[in-house]
């Protein structure tokens, strides 16, 4: 078999295929197209592997690529892969991962950003083969972050190292994760936890006494946020569908909740007076905003009411979500409530992970004692200080 020339490829215009030696062929097709294909055995099986267009593509570039080919197959791997891998940028490398995840997010929020931060960050390697990019192509794109918005720069370090995880588990990617070992090249941007100003627990009635003199929607909803200790989101979110008046019972689902788990919040006698207050306000929210949507419907509060309602009031140097701290203070100091009691009234993770696997109870009556405890408490119905005592 004749080797082909630059000017023999030019020539042939007849439909057929047209040897080249060691597998490689010249395909020229019914229209006149041509192309390069590699035939060779991978794993005891006869192959075709297009190597591209005669237009895009030498004969050099073709007779190299099948040599290179050949080698991955008689190696025992799969040419196929190597050539994935070599067309692979990492921007489709990126949008591949986000697509298989995008099922399991159920934050909308979340999944829109998820590409958008990938996107914003990594503009210099992005149309860069996937294989090529290496631990210093990510540092710099954490680096301008990592003390600046050190949130962001971690989110993104994390969605870099899933993508490349995705990518040596599909043989996409060579090497070792090349975000791996960054830790002790970045410098530490950890802060200390800054926590939300909150309402010393003692004061506490006296501003329950102030807050049940106001007229409005958002005060009614400020009073069920303490006496249930919820987050500020999912008590302007409550539907009625959650809330169970003869049993007394909250059921956040998980999707509303942030450790994306059921909660059964306890209610209080105090919490329970205030649903009554605005039962039939809405079919569906229980705090419905006094805005509408665009078709007319009702639609949960905004987070912004809040502070409306506190400077109303002229109170400051304390927070909404500082009122789960107030709880979680009296819980302690006054009640002596046992720490797991009183962490599983604000939905809190305790212990190790082998400790969670265990503790299957949410320790529901406990907590339901601590509640009515605490309603009692908020609205100067017991002394300052009572013990919770363990049955």
């Amino acid at each position: 078999m004749s080797k082909l020339t630059v000017r023999s490829v030019a020539a042939k215009n007849e439909p057929g295929m047209y040897g080249d030696g060691g597998g490689l062929y010249l395909r020229v097709g019914p229209t006149g197209s041509k192309s390069w294909i590699l035939r060779t055995m991978v794993h005891k099986k006869r192959r075709e592997l297009g190597l591209g267009s005669v237009e895009l593509v030498s004969l050099a570039e073709a007779r190299e690529a099948a040599q290179a080919y050949r080698k991955v197959a008689r190696s025992g791997g799969d040419p196929e892969t190597l050539r994935k891998r070599e067309s692979l940028t990492f921007a489709e490398a990126a949008k591949k991962v986000h697509a298989q995840l995008l099922p399991t997010w159920k934050n909308k929020k979340h999944a829109d950003t998820w590409l958008a931060s990938v996107e914003n960050h990594t503009q210099a390697f992005a149309h860069n083969p996937l294989h090529t990019v290496t631990s210093a192509d990510i540092m710099r794109a954490l680096e301008p972050i990592w003390t600046k918005t050190p949130e962001t720069a971690r989110r993104l370090r994390q969605r870099l190292s899933t993508i490349f995880d995705w990518a040596k588990g599909k043989g996409l990617y060579p090497h070792e994760n090349p975000v791996n070992g960054l830790k002790k090249a970045l410098v530490n941007n950890r802060k200390a936890p800054k926590h939300m100003p909150a309402m010393e627990w003692r004061d506490l009635p006296d501003f329950m006494s102030e807050l049940a003199d106001r007229d409005g929607i958002s005060a009614r909803c400020l009073e069920f946020i303490i006496l249930t200790t919820a987050r500020s989101g999912d008590a302007r979110g409550a539907r009625w569908s959650e809330i169970d008046i003869k049993q007394a019972i909250w059921t956040i689902p998980g999707d509303r909740m942030k450790r994306d788990v059921e909660h059964r919040v306890p209610l209080c006698k105090q919490a329970l007076a205030i649903l009554e207050k605005v039962r039939g306000l809405d079919a569906e929210f229980v705090f419905p905003s006094v805005q509408r949507d665009k078709q007319g419907r009702a639609k949960e509060q905004s987070n912004m009411v809040f502070s409306a309602l506190l400077k109303r009031m002229g109170k400051s140097g304390f927070t909404v979500h500082g009122f789960r701290s107030t709880f979680r203070d009296w819980a302690s100091e006054s009640a002596r409530a046992d720490r797991e009691v009183a962490e599983a009234a604000l939905s809190h993770a305790t212990g190790n992970a082998a400790e969670r696997a265990y503790a299957r109870s949410d320790l529901f009556e406990r907590r339901r004692e601590l509640m009515d405890a605490w309603g009692r408490y908020a609205l100067g119905q017991q002394g300052s200080v009572v013990q919770m005592v363990r049955a």
